[in-house]
């Protein structure tokens, strides 16, 4: 039963991004076939979303799209969360101070999740959105919530794992990936350098808010974080501070 409600939830999840991905009306056989369900296991789920007001039928064409339900009700959500209302003007203000993309992220089984992600100033900078997953051996987050284990913990995290090439330069030998966090954790600061995305450069640290990792890094062209990275890393450390006395107050 477990696996079947899961199931569901994939397939509703799935129809949400197809309307993402087409940003037009669908048929239900063009939904049916773009999630790659069957046509009746569709109609039911549309059938219910369609009842509940999540989406609306169109007469010429035949067609379905949402209404701004889902949108109403995930903007309520994500205006009151607990961690990221409270980040969020840290992150805002040191992404006016660096003009960089800022992203603060925590670990999620063996992956980085975004949490929240203020876009830098720039007209080419590094993009991405919350709830995207990044590996955490090759991302400045990842690497930072790795640098905040103890080392016999990073050991035993990576003894039973092949690590991915995400880019050329991801660091996939254990020994060189344990040496860099090491050597990252005492100087207060972790870099990626084309590790997980070839042309991005960031440089991240962690905080410990009740017990629990966070990782906030500063992100952008390599050649704009290369040239300034020590002013960066040391916008970023003081950000952190601030942001890990005041998670702690509230």
């Amino acid at each position: 039963m477990a696996t079947a409600n899961a199931t569901s939830i994939d397939r509703v999840i799935d129809i949400f991004e197809a309307f993402q991905h087409s940003l037009a009306p669908l048929s239900l056989t063009e939904l049916a076939e773009a999630v790659d369900m069957p046509k009746s296991t569709c109609h039911a789920i549309v059938g219910t979303l369609t009842a509940r007001g999540y989406l609306y039928s169109l007469s010429r064409p035949r067609a379905l799209y949402p209404t701004r339900r889902m949108f109403d009700v995930m903007r309520d959500i994500a205006a009151k969360d607990p961690l990221v209302e409270r980040a969020t003007p840290v992150l805002e203000r040191l992404r006016d101070a660096t003009r960089e993309t800022i992203i603060l992220g925590k670990r999620q089984g063996d992956s980085v999740i975004y949490l929240q992600v203020v876009e830098g100033l720039h007209s080419i900078r590094y993009s991405a959105k919350p709830g995207e997953f990044k590996p955490l051996h090759s991302s400045s987050i990842g690497k930072a919530l790795l640098g905040s284990l103890k080392e016999a913990e990073l050991r035993d995290w990576l003894q039973e794992r092949k690590l991915q090439a995400i880019t050329k330069a991801t660091k996939v030998e254990h020994d060189v990936l344990i040496d860099d966090i090491v050597t990252s954790r005492k100087q207060g600061y972790f870099v990626t350098r084309g590790e997980n995305v070839s042309d991005v450069w960031a440089v991240a640290a962690f905080i410990n808010v009740q017990s629990q990792p966070l990782a906030v890094a500063v992100a952008g062209p390599k050649h704009r974080i290369e040239e300034n990275l020590a002013e960066m890393a040391r916008l970023l450390v003081a950000s952190c501070s601030f942001l890990s006395r005041q998670l702690v107050q509230d």
